[in-house]
């Protein structure tokens, strides 16, 4: 009967509409890894750091951030080509996605690595994220 109101095009179209719907009512949530890693629209972040890197080397050897606490994670590339990866708290920041909030919930020392082969010394290129 619906076939015959719409007509084929319209009921195809309907049928279009509301598959689109529902998948981006399925797609939009994320769930936090057991670190506590959150999507910036999540948690409004109460401080920020900045990530600078340049050729073989990150601006801090040291990045502190408070247990419990969102923090936004801003990356900056100066000089060269390079990306921020903390595995453990699923943070992967480029030139594309140059920020992400996260809230940490275990204390410790979090390694964080050149995610691009930026040369020779890319394998120094690390840094320490430190949650107190």
């Amino acid at each position: 009967m619906a076939i015959k109101l719409l007509g084929r095009n319209g009921f195809l179209l309907v049928s279009a509409g509301l598959l689109l719907l529902l998948l981006s009512a399925c797609g939009s949530g994320a769930s936090p890894d057991p670190a506590g890693q959150q999507t910036a629209g999540e948690a409004a972040a109460s401080e920020e750091i900045v990530i600078k890197a340049s050729n073989f080397t990150f601006d801090q050897q040291e990045y502190r951030v408070k247990q419990g606490v969102p923090v936004k994670i801003s990356f900056e590339n100066v000089e060269g080509t390079h990306g921020v990866v903390i595995q453990r708290l699923n943070v992967q920041l480029d030139s594309r996605n140059t920020s992400q909030v996260i809230t940490p919930e275990q204390k410790g020392e979090y390694e964080i690595d050149c995610s691009v082969f930026c040369g020779t010394g890319h394998h120094t290129m690390t840094a320490k994220l430190i949650v107190e």
